[in-house]
């Protein structure tokens, strides 16, 4: 079943308040309270609602570096890119990997304190993943813009 315009609208409000009362969703998406919980139900059920989740502050965390780091493989064969990506997976400071088109195979979103931290995080995690021929990281001055939030 696709999303009408009251479904965009509850979830552009669910993606920037996550913990909203039904009661107040209801009435910023102009819907009855049963009604709308019965919306929020049904896009729950049917996946487009993955999850709810709290965001962390990263500096208060205390991982305030966040460094891009590019991986070129050896080579493409599924084996190589299987083992990659579940080493990488198990990397508690990469917050995003993905597989890229381009001159990079794969692009990592890492968290660091600083870049001592860093230096730490390629010796014992970064360097040792298998099958990586390159490696290229770029530190984050400044984030300009960050949303979690998806166009509806």
């Amino acid at each position: 079943m696709g999303l009408d315009a009251l479904d965009r609208r509850i979830l552009a409000v669910l993606q920037t308040s996550g913990r909203i009362s039904n009661s107040d969703l209801s009435d910023k998406v102009n819907l009855s309270p049963s009604a709308c919980h019965r919306r929020v139900q049904r896009l729950d059920a049917e996946g487009y609602i993955r999850n709810y989740v709290a965001l962390l502050d990263a500096r208060k965390m205390g991982v305030g570096t966040t460094v891009f780091v590019e991986i070129t493989l050896q080579g493409q064969a599924d084996e190589v890119l299987d083992a990659f990506e579940k080493a990488v997976a198990r990397i508690p400071d990469v917050l995003e990997c993905h597989l890229m088109a381009g001159t990079a195979d794969y692009l990592l979103k890492v968290v660091a304190e600083n870049t001592e931290d860093f230096a730490r995080i390629h010796r014992q995690f970064l360097a040792r993943l298998p099958g990586v021929a390159q490696m290229q990281s770029s530190f984050a001055l400044r984030t300009v813009f960050k949303t979690t939030a998806l166009p509806v």
